[in-house]
């Protein structure tokens, strides 16, 4: 059998992070792996959020942290039952919010923070999947 593909992002950390419990206490998170320098800083750990699986690597030549461009490229959605729930857990796990949950007129329920290593999240949850093609298709 054929496995199969699944998207598996890597976040960006500046080095020298030592905590990273803050995925565990805002979204439930379970560390599958991680992988120390020598000096217990993280270099690379892996999280399972159920069961969509993520990775953080301590920044390098090639990838830089939002620390350290000043921002961030990409924003990692997280589709859960509920949003207003798991933003305020974020909140109260560290993390800063961008926006305030708000139903939108394309069926989606939305909130979007900013978590301590300058990663921002959409947290969603798509309420009518009738309101998107509506919107979709009048756009």
């Amino acid at each position: 059998m054929k496995p199969k593909t699944t998207f598996v992002p890597v976040l960006s950390v500046s080095s020298g992070i030592t905590d990273i419990e803050f995925y565990k206490n805002a979204f439930g998170a379970e560390g599958l792996w991680r992988i120390n320098n020598p000096d217990g800083t993280v270099h690379v750990a892996a999280f399972l959020i159920d069961g969509a699986q993520f990775r953080l690597h301590e920044e390098g030549s090639r990838t830089l942290s939002p620390d350290k461009t000043g921002g961030t490229t990409v924003t990692i959605g997280l589709a859960v039952d509920d949003v207003h729930a798991v933003v305020a857990k974020a909140v109260t796990a560290g993390a800063f919010l961008l926006s305030p949950v708000k139903d939108y007129e394309y069926g989606y329920r939305q909130g979007e923070i900013r978590d301590p290593f300058g990663h921002h999240w959409l947290i969603e949850k798509l309420l009518s999947p009738e309101d998107l093609d509506d919107f979709v298709r009048n756009a």
